[in-house]
């Protein structure tokens, strides 16, 4: 099973998100791309975002990232940047808890391990799960997607 874990991969904050280039010019490119405008929020949230790699994080953590980056930004902007970069695509929301929402920057078809005590999420390649069945939909809805996450905790 490949499972990745993105919570601890770093990458240098110069390096390139998702091809050549700089990481600012990377993150403006793929907000336009998504129909969103750059603006100075969105930027550093991006920034922060898009240039350590893959991972998960709240958007408790962000704020936080955003502080110690000196990135002026409230907690409601980050809640509100997050959920509009969602629904253009960009990332991904992932309901664990309740209460608990990561956010996924890898927005590709994969599906997660939660280890629970630690809280922390590990990707599963979307082709190492298949769900052999899924339940009759309501007149005019569609499954937008399945997201699987399998529980862990370590063994005593």
């Amino acid at each position: 099973m490949a499972a990745q874990d993105t919570q601890t991969a770093t990458r240098p904050a110069t390096a390139s998100v998702g091809g050549t280039g700089c990481v600012v010019s990377r993150v403006k490119s793929r907000l336009q791309a998504a129909g969103l405008r750059p603006t100075r929020q969105r930027m550093g949230l991006g920034w922060l975002l898009f240039a350590q790699g893959d991972r998960h994080l709240t958007a408790e953590g962000l704020y936080e990232e955003a502080r110690k980056a000196r990135v002026p930004v409230s907690l409601a902007t980050v809640y509100n940047t997050l959920h509009q970069f969602t629904e253009a695509g960009l990332i991904r929301e992932v309901a664990v808890e309740g209460s608990k929402t990561y956010f996924d920057t890898n927005a590709a078809n994969h599906h997660h391990f939660f280890i629970e005590g630690e809280n922390r999420l590990i990707d599963i390649e979307g082709s190492d799960i298949a769900v052999a069945t899924l339940p009759n939909v309501p007149d005019g809805m569609e499954i937008a997607r399945v997201d699987v996450v399998v529980r862990l905790r370590r063994k005593a």
